[in-house]
């Protein structure tokens, strides 16, 4: 059994959608029982969902931000302005829906950052390289990815993944990319994980991109031979191996983010390399959490 067998054993099972509540509420991406996600639809639920991310960031992860978003208690950047915001919402949290969200995730698509300056990863990747080899394709950056601790539970990622798919469907995404981090800024504590990503899932031919060349640090820290898969996925942090699981491919190299206290690798996700198994189980329409 390959290790990418042994990560996709456990796929969980849902209840069906309710067409009558898909009537009632149009925006609604998806919905598993009390949890349900859509786009931020007011500039307080964007402020509610920047200060969720603060308490991940900063309160949980140690993360040193601009002194304004530390007195705000928001994580802020000037990103925020023309990304969407998917939010995930407990609703039976008493109160707005701003005190219902307990995660979210930043959508930025291609032609909406072209005009506002460009990604967010590119402060960190070679992502205007790896644009130019697919000038055909639609790309989208996702980013900012958090989830309240109580809330880090399969059915809350899946609601995340439900979104994100729903939203490149409707925008024709032909790839998905962003950075996803390890704690800390010590690459040597994730020897392991990184050295078994690069073993098994870099990016190669066009879909290879490294971080820009004054930052970029070696994932290769072991030989191959020396990784134990089963040891290594253990290691891998759960939104890695959700992206391993949907089928993407991760960058050359590292880079160390010392305001956010994290190492960093680029996740590449073509659309045409999600696999079956998942394709299927989100539906190829976006349908299986739909409501």
């Amino acid at each position: 059994m390959s290790a990418i067998d042994i990560l996709n054993r456990d796929t969980t099972e849902a209840a069906p959608p309710s067409t009558a509540a898909a009537q009632k509420n149009g925006d609604i991406l998806g919905r598993i029982g009390n949890l349900e996600t859509r786009l931020a639809r007011t500039a307080r639920e964007i402020d509610a969902a920047q200060a969720v991310r603060y308490r991940v960031f900063v309160d949980e992860m140690k993360a040193q931000l601009p002194l304004e978003a530390m007195r705000r208690q928001r994580d802020v950047d000037a990103y925020d302005a023309f990304c969407d915001h998917l939010l995930v919402l407990d609703r039976t949290i008493e109160g707005d829906p701003e005190d219902q969200i307990v995660g979210t995730y930043r959508l930025l698509r291609q032609d909406v950052a072209i005009a506002n300056g460009g990604f967010y990863s590119a402060s960190e990747f070679e992502i205007e390289g790896l644009l130019a080899k697919h000038p055909d394709k639609r790309f989208m950056e996702l980013g900012r990815s958090c989830v309240l601790p109580e809330y880090r539970t399969k059915r809350t990622v899946e609601l995340l993944w439900q979104g994100n798919w729903a939203y490149a469907l409707k925008h024709g995404v032909s790839a998905m990319f962003g950075c996803a981090s390890f704690p800390g800024v010590y690459l040597e504590s994730h020897a392991l994980a990184l050295s078994f990503l690069y073993h098994n899932v870099l990016a190669k031919n066009e879909w290879a991109v490294s971080a820009l060349p004054h930052l970029a640090r070696n994932m290769d820290l072991m030989p191959v031979e020396a990784v134990n898969p089963k040891r290594a996925l253990m290691a891998l942090p759960p939104l890695i191996k959700g992206y391993m699981r949907l089928g993407a491919m991760v960058g050359s190299s590292a880079v160390v983010d010392h305001a956010f206290n994290t190492t960093d690798v680029l996740i590449v996700l073509p659309i045409s390399s999600i696999s079956d198994r998942y394709l299927n189980y989100y539906g190829a329409d976006a349908g299986r959490f739909a409501s």
